[in-house]
């Protein structure tokens, strides 16, 4: 009976620990890049998990895999070793899309691995997916990785405290692949208005200096872009900066009268 309260007791801080761990990351992880989030919730992990000895997060990306976060540099290379050999417990978690546990030796699943960790020490690994988004399922951005020295270490309920990071480690990478869209919409949209306004004084200078409609003047700057295959911006810039030194060089000493000539 005391053995069964202790063992209730660690689970119930267990818990804990997660929890806290999620919701202390729920008001920061739209402010902070995705490998400080992930290598947050993979120290939390390291606490939670009673035989964990290192946690590292692997992650999908148009279907490449690499390693995010780490708690430990020394399982890397056992993470890069599964990616080299297309194989492994961490790639195989997010093909049935449930935990894949590794214990002592393996090597008709994973040869690879098997010889890699037994070199590192480790004697288990326990894998659980990451997925976008639990409505859909073949959505798998990655796996939560946890290694062990012990043989014996990870049971069911190590598994469902992971499933419960791995919800949270979702939630980071949704928000960071939104973040960076709407980063990356952006840049884009500034850069097009970098390169309307070039093209706009361009036109300008040219409806000045040759009379030019505004459609003949964006004409006259489109017919050299073709010409010389560069982009019209370019063109444009190209242009206003060959008037800007062609001015200077008419007000330096034995110039040319100083004008606005083009």
């Amino acid at each position: 009976m005391a053995a069964e309260l202790v063992g209730d007791m660690s689970a119930t801080n267990a818990l804990d620990v997660v929890i806290e761990g999620v919701a202390a990351l729920r008001g920061e992880a739209a402010t902070q890049n995705l490998e400080t989030v992930l290598g947050r919730l993979a120290k939390t992990a390291i606490v939670a998990v009673a035989d964990a000895d290192a946690v590292s997060v692997t992650q999908l990306e148009d279907g490449v895999p690499r390693t995010v976060a780490s708690t430990d540099d020394a399982v890397i290379a056992l993470d890069e070793c599964q990616y080299a050999a297309g194989r492994g417990p961490g790639l195989q978690a997010a093909t049935p899309l449930r935990p894949v546990r590794v214990a002592g030796a393996d090597r008709d699943r994973f040869p690879e691995f098997t010889i890699a960790a037994e070199n590192a020490g480790i004697r288990a690994c326990l894998s659980v997916p990451v997925l976008l988004d639990d409505r859909d399922p073949g959505d798998v951005v990655g796996a939560f990785n946890v290694y062990s020295y012990r043989v014996e270490a990870f049971d069911p309920f190590d598994e469902r405290l992971l499933r419960l990071l791995t919800t949270a480690a979702s939630a980071a990478i949704g928000n960071a692949r939104g973040w960076q869209h709407a980063s990356t919409h952006a840049e884009q949209l500034a850069t097009a208005l970098v390169s309307r306004a070039e093209i706009d004084q361009a036109k300008g200078v040219l409806m000045a200096v040759h009379g030019f409609t505004s459609d003949q003047a964006f004409r006259h700057l489109k017919q050299i872009s073709q010409r010389t295959n560069t982009k019209l911006n370019q063109v444009a810039r190209k242009f206003m900066q060959d008037c800007t030194t062609d001015r200077l060089s008419k007000r330096e000493p034995g110039g040319e009268a100083a004008g606005d000539s083009v």
